[in-house]
């Protein structure tokens, strides 16, 4: 352990934590989103859809994550005209953007001249080598996040739970929709560095599915998420360090690890309860 706190003596490693906090929240808060309003799919397609982005930006020689970032967003505004203003079934918007974006991201990666060493880190993450370019951006989403969630918060529950009255009561359902389809994009395209395309997507879900376990209400879930993706990555990133294996894939595993935890724990907990209720009555007069 004293090892492994030596670590923060790096500027990297100072990076990769900061980059974890910041995930917490950008991930907290719109996931929280996504598996309330049930969307998760769409964010799979979203995900796979910005490596597009990522070949193009290797391509030409700009940074691949703002390839991802525009590639990702016109995916994401694309799903959302296409699912609401034409006749095509949803999940074939998803499936068609979701192939198109990798197999343009396959074109462009070889295309492009010489070997594309980092490309692994796009596709499962390394959060070690996150830059003050990335904190930065990821600094921003955070602010914008907050302020969205904390001025618009009824109006974004509403949407996530029930649009149709959204919708009679007048909200502006239609710009909530493609504001938080546009945050879930970028949540996505900057968290690529820290567990990667194939991955980024559970840490939309994983951490809010926890704490559904525990509490329903919306704000609980958002703060309890938080809670347990900064559990989730710090752990990961000591598994990371310990074993020597990926940091992206060590943050995920120990979030899943944690969900059966979660699992197998409230279990315990209602049945003891259910006991307790049991022994109750049996004990009281007249029972028998």
């Amino acid at each position: 352990m004293e090892n492994f706190l030596q670590l923060f003596n790096y500027q990297f490693f100072i990076n990769a934590s900061l980059a974890a906090v910041l995930s917490s929240i950008a991930c907290g808060i719109v996931g929280t989103y996504i598996v309330s309003k049930r969307i998760v799919f769409i964010s799979g397609g979203i995900t796979h859809a910005s490596f597009g982005g990522i070949g193009i930006g290797y391509y030409f020689g700009f940074n691949p994550i703002l390839g991802a970032m525009i590639f990702s967003v016109l995916s994401a505004l694309g799903i959302e005209f296409m699912t609401r203003k034409t006749n095509v079934r949803e999940d074939s918007v998803i499936a068609m953007l979701w192939s198109f974006g990798m197999a343009v991201g396959i074109i462009f990666v070889f295309l492009t001249p010489g070997y594309s060493a980092n490309l692994m880190s796009f596709l499962f993450g390394n959060i070690l080598t996150v830059t003050r370019l990335n904190l930065f951006l990821l600094v921003v989403l955070s602010v914008i996040i907050i302020v969205v969630f904390l001025y618009m918060y009824k109006t974004i529950l509403f949407v996530a739970f029930d649009e149709q009255y959204a919708r009679a009561a007048r909200l502006p359902v239609k710009f909530v929709n493609y504001m938080m389809i546009t945050l879930v994009a970028l949540t996505i395209v900057l968290n690529i560095r820290v567990v990667g395309i194939i991955l980024v997507i559970s840490l939309l879900t994983i951490p809010q599915t926890i704490a559904n376990i525990f509490t329903k209400k919306f704000e609980r879930i958002i703060l309890l998420a938080i809670v347990i993706g900064l559990i989730g990555s710090f752990s990961g990133l000591f598994l990371s360090y310990y074993f020597d294996i990926p940091s992206g894939a060590s943050i995920i595993f120990f979030l899943v690890l944690l969900f059966f935890l979660a699992k197998i724990g409230k279990s315990l907990q209602t049945s003891f309860r259910i006991r307790n209720q049991i022994s109750e009555e049996a004990g009281k007069p007249g029972s028998l």
